[in-house]
């Protein structure tokens, strides 16, 4: 259920869309049947419930190669999002809304994509950069939860059904991408969203939260223009 990224950029997007399947719900003591469906009416009946989400939280840690990254964004439909990202222990704050995508990093963040010199006039700043294109436009498309979602849900192999069992306290069937070999877990009790997803040979895992939850995505203020700076104006 995943892309093969092609650049640093399309390694933290594909990451994202590797996992951007699983989230937590809210459940019910009743089983809601999905445990008897077919892999692929699992997978189909958790695309519909997702593409009519409002929000998500999505969290957890994946490997590409050998690089880890460690997510951590609040997912609004067709608004934006915010966020943490870590990728080999450069951590960056990311928010995109109004269609601008604003990014924040740790010193050692700006040290690297910067020089020691402009990282010290960047410490503690927010950058800022159009969401659809330009230097930004990568990330920004990690806050973007319907092309995240349909990406995820329907980009996968053959599939086969695993037996019910618990995810975080959470009964869920398992239906695992023969071609991957990453298993994702539906809700077994209450609406049958996904829960997590795993990816095999230790490849980590990401869990979804708060599935249409109120969520608060504002600017930064005073954010750097980084188009403006690059023009030098």
């Amino acid at each position: 259920m995943r892309p093969r990224p092609t650049s640093p950029a399309g390694l933290l997007v594909a990451a994202a869309l590797a996992v951007v399947v699983l989230c937590g719900c809210g459940s019910s003591s009743k089983g809601n049947g999905v445990a008897s469906k077919t892999p692929a009416q699992i997978v189909a009946g958790a695309k519909i419930l997702a593409d009519a989400a409002k929000s998500v939280h999505v969290s957890g840690t994946v490997r590409t190669g050998t690089s880890p990254i460690t997510l951590n964004m609040v997912l609004l439909a067709g608004k934006g999002g915010r966020g943490q990202i870590i990728e080999n222990g450069l951590s960056l704050e990311l928010i995109q809304i109004h269609g601008n995508a604003y990014i924040k990093g740790s010193a050692a963040f700006y040290q690297q994509i910067a020089g020691p010199a402009a990282a010290k006039l960047l410490q503690g700043r927010w950058l800022k950069a159009p969401a659809s294109s330009g230097n930004l436009a990568p990330l920004a498309s990690l806050t973007d939860l319907s092309t995240l979602l349909n990406t995820a849900l329907t980009a996968h192999g053959p599939l086969r059904k695993g037996s019910v069992t618990s995810v975080n306290g959470q009964k869920v069937i398992g239906v695992t991408d023969s071609s991957t070999g990453g298993t994702l877990y539906v809700a077994t009790t209450g609406p049958p969203y996904p829960v997590q997803i795993t990816m095999s040979g230790g490849g980590g895992g990401i869990s979804f939260a708060g599935w249409n939850q109120p969520v608060s995505v504002f600017a930064p203020p005073n954010a750097i223009d980084v188009p403006q700076l690059q023009s030098g104006h």
